[in-house]
């Protein structure tokens, strides 16, 4: 094809095209996308900021409790095989603001170097408690364990390759002194090797649009859901009421609906900022994110159905939060191929100017996005190189990860792959199939 000739027929094509034809090619984006993804978050978002802004007393007065109280918190690092990062997430441990903390690392059966460099660590005093499990039983179980060991008030639950700015254990710990009905916090998780390769660029992107600014949106609507297992914080008390942490890929979100069930409420802190290596190949990330999507059907549509019931815990925001979660990332997918079928089926001839112009919609919701992004941003001048992969991105977005997220929502939902995941042990997951976690 000619660039010169298309572009001109590209060019005459639209201009002969009316309102009504537009938003007939273009429905899938126009009504569902554009209003969550682009005006909802921008006015949320917008929302989220000026409280931030005009609760700065109320944190300084919150802080000021915290570091009165000074209340043990626990740090639980769960992990395998994770010898090579110990050391740095120790010594950032130690460099925090807030230094009223215990570590415990949970060594779940490693076979490299854990256990020298950890026994090493608890000798000089660097690490309070060094437990280690000879037969891996999963990161449930040795959190579980780190719990049942630890004296703190508060808890944080780690990852081993995690690092932090050295207010991040102070800064997730405020909102506990800001509402005593909120029950955990999830902190701003943000990728570190974002230079390693055009894979960890683009998720530096998708985490900066996901978690920084829709963990925000989520947390002001109050249908925040997840916690993340690489920087959580829990009230202790309300973590013993749930039983702690259960069994299987997508803990981090079951515990979090467990919380929200009691009718605690889940809190993001953007100023708290976690730094985390995320897979750096599309091989490698293919197989994490079918992990995570085949816990979205795992927990969300079975283990806790009975958040959509009218029964007499019914919580409203549980309900939408669940709602908006499936919606958007379950039932538009099948939403997705529809329209592609629909285009191919009814506009074969057009096919040339529609996709091309739907990349350029879609482009132009990720520069908006991207700009939101950057309102947020403590470090919007680092990030900002992440500019040059916004051309990429509704591929990695809107196909690539369409197409991952449509495969894991079908093996689970038909086949439960999840319990064959290798991320936990088969006995335990055998366990938990026949317990229905």
């Amino acid at each position: 094809m000619d660039l010169i000739p298309y572009l001109y027929d590209f060019i005459n094509f639209w201009q002969t095209v009316g309102p009504a034809k537009l938003v007939r090619f273009f429905w899938f984006a126009l009504i569902f996308e554009f209003p969550r993804y682009v005006v909802f978050d921008f006015v949320f978002l917008t929302a989220y900021q000026i409280s931030h802004f005009f609760n700065k007393g109320r944190r300084e007065r919150a802080r000021d409790c915290l570091f009165s109280e000074r209340p043990l918190v626990s740090v639980i690092v769960p992990g395998r095989n994770e010898g090579e990062n110990i050391y740095k997430l120790v010594r950032s441990l130690r460099e925090q603001t807030y230094d009223n903390i215990e570590i415990i690392i949970v060594d779940d059966g490693s076979d490299d170097d854990t256990q020298q460099i950890c026994t090493n660590l608890k000798n000089n005093n660097f690490i309070d408690l060094y437990l280690r499990c000879k037969i891996r039983g999963g990161k449930a179980s040795a959190s579980n364990l780190g719990l049942r060991y630890s004296n703190g008030k508060l808890l944080l639950l780690l990852d081993a390759d995690s690092s932090f700015d050295r207010d991040a254990i102070e800064n997730i710990m405020i909102p506990f002194y800001m509402d005593k009905k909120i029950g955990a916090i999830g902190g701003n998780v943000k990728v570190r090797n974002i230079d390693d390769s055009v894979c960890t660029s683009l998720q530096g992107i998708e985490y900066l649009k996901t978690i920084s600014v829709g963990r925000a949106v989520a947390s002001i609507l109050g249908i925040y859901r997840t916690i993340p297992g690489a920087f959580g914080a829990f009230r202790r008390e309300v973590v013993q009421r749930v039983g702690g942490w259960d069994i299987g890929p997508g803990l981090d979100g079951d515990i979090t609906v467990k919380i929200r069930k009691l009718g605690y409420r889940i809190h993001f802190e953007k100023d708290a900022i976690c730094f985390t290596n995320v897979p750096n190949s599309f091989r490698k990330l293919n197989k994490q994110r079918m992990r995570w999507y085949k816990s979205l059907v795992r927990f969300r549509i079975r283990k806790h159905k009975d958040i959509y019931l009218p029964t007499e815990n019914f919580i409203f925001s549980n309900f939408m939060s669940f709602v908006e979660n499936i919606f958007f990332n379950v039932i538009l997918d099948i939403k997705w191929l529809i329209y592609l079928a629909d285009m191919a089926y009814n506009y074969p001839s057009m096919v040339k100017f529609i996709l091309p112009l739907n990349y350029i919609i879609y482009l132009t919701f990720n520069i908006l996005q991207f700009i939101a992004m950057m309102s947020l941003s403590e470090r919007w001048k680092n990030d900002l190189k992440l500019a040059v992969y916004i051309p990429i991105v509704p591929i990695y977005a809107g196909l690539y990860m369409r197409i991952v997220r449509t495969v894991a929502y079908f093996q689970e939902i038909v086949f439960r792959k999840s319990y064959e995941d290798p991320w936990n042990p088969w006995k335990v997951s055998k366990k938990a199939m026949g317990e229905g976690l």
